[in-house]
């Protein structure tokens, strides 16, 4: 999403930068900014946990017209014109409990303050549990403006970020693996493009690979005799290898595509898109 929206200001000439808290981050940026980097890069990224400071830096220093922030529902310092939250479609209310009980970080009602919904993998269940999904939001938060989508295999991607296209590689054996936050959304990607996918090994999210986890990755893909290694990009930048055992290893790529409300985040954006050129102040902090 957030590679979707810079993509969509850069195309009208607005100057983009995006903000997280990099979290995992060890040094430099973390999986999902060296990923973002790859896919965006002309579009700065600065990660810390101070994102005032960051946007200052941002807006002062590199001279940014509109700043993304990743991930920023919850970190209220910085104003903002508009929040989107995505719901993810397999997994929607986290167990409907606040964390540590469940997933929640804030109550379902607090979706009132987003300014769209975006119900992403909205493909992979059925209209009727999408209509589900979206009359509990609404019971608890009141009407939405309320946007789907879902995530779109692009090409495949090799450690160099070289591009191929994946349905010429249908008949191959392919073993997967994936250290992200919903492996089973990238499971149900992944099945249908592949008639022979072998297994899919799971790790932790924003798992750092050691040599006793890439060594047990060969043993494990050469013994299922795959001839393909598929992972994500998140997982990919982290490991920067060709090949895995015998085999090639490839991230697939994946873009936002979306299936419903296009017209609704379109208004949205256009509207942040006239601010920013009218210089209306992006950034505030607050005591």
């Amino acid at each position: 999403m957030v590679e979707w929206i810079a993509r969509w200001f850069r195309r009208r000439g607005i100057r983009v930068a995006i903000l997280s808290r990099g979290y995992g981050q060890e040094e430099g940026l973390n999986d999902e900014g060296r990923v973002l980097e790859e896919n965006l890069p002309d579009v700065p990224h600065l990660q810390g946990a101070d994102r005032v400071t960051l946007a200052r830096i941002a807006v002062n220093e590199i001279e940014t017209e509109l700043i993304v922030l990743d991930d920023g529902f919850q970190h209220r310092r910085l104003a903002r014109d508009v929040d989107l939250v995505l719901i993810d479609a397999l997994e929607p209310f986290g167990l409907e409990y606040l964390f540590p009980r469940g997933l929640l970080r804030e109550p379902i009602r607090a979706l009132r303050r987003a300014g769209v919904v975006v119900l992403s993998r909205a493909d992979l269940i059925t209209p009727a549990e999408r209509a589900a999904i979206r009359s509990t939001a609404e019971s608890a938060a009141g009407p939405l403006h309320w946007v789907e989508a879902r995530h779109a295999p692009l090409c495949l991607v090799d450690d160099q970020g070289i591009t191929s296209p994946f349905d010429q590689l249908n008949d191959m054996a392919v073993a997967a693996f994936c250290g992200i936050g919903n492996p089973e959304g990238f499971r149900r990607t992944v099945a249908p493009l592949f008639r022979k996918l072998l297994d899919l090994r799971i790790f932790p999210d924003h798992h750092n690979y050691s040599a006793a986890d890439v060594l047990g990755l060969e043993r494990w893909a050469n013994g299922l005799g795959a001839n393909l290694v598929l992972t994500t990009q998140k997982d990919l930048v982290k490991l920067r290898a060709s090949v895995l055992g015998l085999a090639p290893l490839r991230a697939l790529r994946i873009g936002l595509e979306v299936t419903e409300g296009g017209a609704i985040l379109d208004d949205v954006l256009a509207r942040l898109a006239g601010d920013s050129r009218r210089g209306k102040p992006l950034e505030k902090e607050f005591s």
